[in-house]
């Protein structure tokens, strides 16, 4: 059947040659050379065609629907170099047809065509994995995604693959010889480029593992690294840190050291506050009911507070913390209780304050310096500039209203502390002494 189709391909092509003026001499001698330029012809008209095909059939898809996938795909010639995969198919399966099975020229054209198969299929897959990552990153949903190390990866193991196969139809051995010889290779691979597999892996891993994203900010401790990620590839990782300066680490030291992720602070919506002031211990003192009343004056949700702790002493009820009729956690015993019932509500009605997040105003172990206290809550913005408003607003406000709870943090004394000392005791006249720490005379 096949040499019957054969000799009437060669018939028709012929007399289609003799019917173009072509001596039957030059026809006898050159008639395979035609023949198979002539099914090279026909099958890129063939190629074309589907080419035209494609390209009419996905903008109108475009057109209706905007796939992001699609869109890419026609963009830089990628549709074409997914239909270069034609000819090579298309001569494979009529090379019998054209040439003797067994011959030189059959053997030496069948690899030909192989690789020329080998390499069209390279370029179709370089060109989908490079529309997918366009595509992807294009993509609201996986903009922050490291989808530039898992094309990468991809890249990768198609280039492999063709060499073996390249280099398996050039010595005419099976793929699986080649690949038994991989192993003295890796040893040797291993010795001399270290450093690179080891990159590879590290980014490998980095990526699998889902431990940094575009867009996030990293903190090294022990580094200047501090800022955000805008590059991720199986051997490098780039920073901006927040100076401008750009930092690059090798993702294997992120593997193997660790490191700051901010992104679920970033994710939560709320950034952490956690400062606080040494209270002096000799300032802390019971309440007394001058103070209480002078205090009650200060703020009205305070006052109320006062009057309900009152009442409960007066019942004999004494809740502090985990209060079911929704009083803060502090108390009316000492000035320094009360200041932290009052931080504790000026925390919760904060505008910029998380309310569904941890509040808390707690004191800390007593040291040589005093008394630490401590605000703990979150910010509802977590940008860089807004939070550190807050959170200068909050502790410029606490220092401020301190003396009224007749409370005073703890300072190492300074040049103007020793000389305004020296005045008051040489009895120098208060009204003349400039720097005179606030509330400290009535």
């Amino acid at each position: 059947m096949k040499k019957e189709i054969t000799g009437y391909l060669f018939d028709k092509t012929e007399e289609f040659l003799l019917y173009l003026g072509l001596e039957q001499q030059t026809v006898d001698r050159f008639d395979t050379a035609i023949m198979c330029g002539i099914v090279v012809i026909f099958t890129f008209i063939l190629a074309e065609i589907i080419y035209r095909s494609l390209l009419f059939v996905i903008r109108r898809i475009v057109k209706h629907r905007k796939y992001a996938f699609l869109t890419k795909m026609l963009d830089s010639h990628r549709l074409r170099k997914q239909v270069y995969i034609v000819p090579p198919v298309i001569i494979n399966a009529m090379l019998p047809l054209i040439v003797a099975e067994g011959t030189f020229l059959f053997g030496y054209l069948e690899r030909v065509v192989w690789l020329w198969f080998t390499i069209a299929v390279v370029m179709a897959l370089n060109a989908v994995l490079n529309a997918v990552g366009e595509s992807a990153f294009s993509n609201s949903k996986y903009h922050d995604r490291p989808i530039k190390g898992f094309i990468q990866i991809s890249k990768i193991a198609v280039y492999l693959i063709a060499v073996i196969v390249i280099i398996s139809i050039l010595t005419n051995k099976s793929p699986l010889y080649l690949i038994g010889g991989l192993g003295a290779f890796a040893a040797v691979l291993m010795l001399v480029a270290k450093d690179s597999i080891m990159g590879f892996v590290g980014g490998f891993l980095l990526l699998e593992n889902d431990m940094v994203r575009l867009g996030d900010w990293i903190e090294i401790p022990g580094t200047s690294i501090n800022g955000n990620v805008f590059d991720i590839s199986l051997t490098i990782v780039k920073v901006r840190n927040w100076d401008n300066t750009i930092a690059t680490i090798p993702p294997y030291s992120l593997i193997n050291n660790s490191f700051i992720n901010w992104r679920g602070m970033s994710e939560s919506g709320g950034r952490r506050i956690a400062r606080g002031y040494t209270l002096k211990l000799d300032n802390i003192k019971p309440c007394s009911d001058g103070m209480l009343r002078r205090l009650k004056k200060l703020d009205r949700e305070l006052a109320d507070y006062i009057n309900k702790k009152i009442e409960q002493q007066i019942h004999g009820i004494a809740r502090n913390t985990a209060n079911p009729e929704g009083l803060a956690n502090g108390s009316i015993d000492t000035n320094a209780g009360l200041f932290r019932a009052y931080a504790d509500m000026y925390l919760h009605r904060h505008p910029m304050i998380r309310k569904d997040m941890l509040i808390m105003v707690r004191t800390l172990e007593p040291n040589e310096t005093g008394l630490p206290i401590q605000f703990y809550c979150f910010t509802a913005d977590t940008d860089w500039s807004i939070y550190e408003s807050i959170q200068a607003e909050i502790m410029e406000h606490f220092a401020s209203v301190m003396p009224q709870f007749e409370l005073y943090p703890f300072q190492s004394a300074g040049a103007r502390d020793t000389v305004i000392s020296g005045l008051l005791e040489g009895q120098y006249p208060i009204e003349r002494i400039d720097g005179i720490p606030y509330k400290t005379f009535k």
